[in-house]
């Protein structure tokens, strides 16, 4: 998951630069809401993790 907010990041980046801001703006949406769901995935895991070694 983390490896597509990357790509999408890519994208928005290549996109800004050609002057495409809507698609840019679009790809930055998606990469920050991918992250934060991966953010949340590793989050739960380790606290899972932690209380199923405890």
């Amino acid at each position: 998951m983390l490896y597509y907010a990357a790509i999408f990041l890519v994208i928005a980046l290549i996109a800004a630069l050609l002057g495409f801001t809507g698609i840019a703006a679009g790809a930055v949406g998606i990469a920050k809401i991918l992250f934060v769901v991966f953010l949340l995935l590793f989050v739960a895991s380790l606290i899972v993790g932690l209380i199923r070694r405890g």
